[in-house]
């Protein structure tokens, strides 16, 4: 028995060592030498383009876009003015407007950078009495003027909502089914997409710079958002 006892908690240790091994490192920082060089000061929130089967996302996740980035430091231009001027300017259609030369949005706005948002996942799924709601966000900043990706992230926030225990396992079994239902209802994906854009443009060396419009940190963040002197000036790399 001692030595089956013994077999035993030498697996466990090795599961625990490769378990930490496999742990996954953090991503590396963004070069933001092409990103400072321009020294942007606005940005141009365009409405997303969704890959998604709920058509509502996009009204919705479109009024939790601008003060994230406003409250990074840059002027955003009124996300509802815009969206109302690309439908007059025959621009209404996200898939041929991602596709068009950023450029041309500096023409018509006199922006700096035009924000890009694709939601690829808006959805909320009930496995045994458990709902999880998912979001998930790609995010591009172009360039006005030279047309190129200044900056590129992907955010995911999941939520599975958890009834609190009453001591009683059948009351606690019906509560978490009741909770379960009310979120697949009507899922919580407000508070998510709010969360992932402030993580998106806050998170230290993949999220944004501080601009102009924070002068306390404007230019003073360089460590948490490091540049390199020989990085390409047209493009935004990984170091």
């Amino acid at each position: 028995m001692s030595n089956r006892l013994n077999i035993l908690a030498a697996l466990a240790v090795s599961v625990l060592t490769v378990t930490a091994c496999a742990a996954p490192l953090p991503p590396p920082s963004y070069d933001y030498s092409a990103f400072r060089a321009e020294a942007p000061r606005s940005v141009l929130v365009l409405p997303a383009h969704n890959n998604t089967l709920n058509v509502d996302a996009p009204e919705y996740f479109l009024s939790t876009l601008s003060a994230p980035f406003a409250e990074r430091g840059y002027y955003v231009f009124p996300a509802h003015m815009v969206k109302s001027t690309l439908e007059e300017s025959g621009l209404s259609d996200t898939g041929l407007l991602y596709e068009a030369e950023t450029s041309r949005l500096g023409e018509l706005f006199g922006c700096d950078m035009a924000l890009y948002v694709a939601i690829n996942r808006w959805d909320s799924q009930y496995v045994v009495l458990a709902t999880q709601t998912t979001v998930e966000f790609e995010y591009q900043l172009r360039s006005c003027e030279s047309n190129q990706t200044m900056w590129r992230h992907t955010e995911v926030m999941t939520y599975s909502p958890q009834a609190s225990s009453s001591g009683n396992p059948m009351a606690d079994l019906l509560a978490q089914a009741i909770v379960a239902a009310v979120e697949k209802a009507a899922p919580n994906y407000m508070p998510l997409a709010r969360q992932a854009n402030l993580f998106a443009v806050n998170r230290r060396g993949q999220g944004l710079p501080s601009g102009p419009y924070l002068p306390e940190l404007y230019q003073q963040d360089t460590e948490a958002f490091p540049s390199t002197t020989d990085a390409p000036a047209d493009s935004l790399s990984l170091q």
